[in-house]
């Protein structure tokens, strides 16, 4: 079965402090063989790249409200007077607080609708066909 991938390499920004932030290269990614899901990688360039994975609808909400709890938390926010989408993430390792370009994480989001559109997700995984497979043996 043939899948949609879409994909975008953008600079976040790893806020250390209210007035300090470095900036960081990473990927988005959506696959429509796995559409409930968007993944973050970091250290694109590295031997060692870290992902992170979670709901698609975690992010297309947090654009708009604060949402997501424990692990994964997305809010919208203005930085230097610019939109931004703040993205928390907390592992046993450390937490993050990232800041990502409203308007690139928006268009990407919206390509992603495009590929799989929201509410379509689960006829993407076959599992209709997998069970009628199962039900005929």
């Amino acid at each position: 079965m043939r899948y949609t991938e879409v994909e975008r390499e953008l600079e976040l920004r790893l806020v250390l402090s209210p007035e300090r932030s470095i900036p960081v290269a990473a990927r988005l990614s959506y696959r429509s063989d796995d559409p409930y899901a968007v993944h973050i990688t970091f250290h694109i360039d590295s031997e060692h790249p870290v992902t992170w994975t979670f709901a698609r609808d975690l992010l297309v909400e947090g654009v708009f409200r604060p949402c997501g709890q424990a692990d994964v938390r997305v809010w919208p926010a203005r930085a230097q007077g610019r939109g931004v989408v703040l993205i928390a993430l907390g592992s046993p390792d450390g937490d993050a607080l990232l800041q990502a370009p409203a308007a690139q994480v928006s268009a990407w989001l919206e390509r992603t609708l495009r590929a799989v559109p929201a509410g379509t997700e689960g006829a993407r995984l076959g599992l209709d066909d997998e069970l009628d497979q199962l039900l005929a043996r």
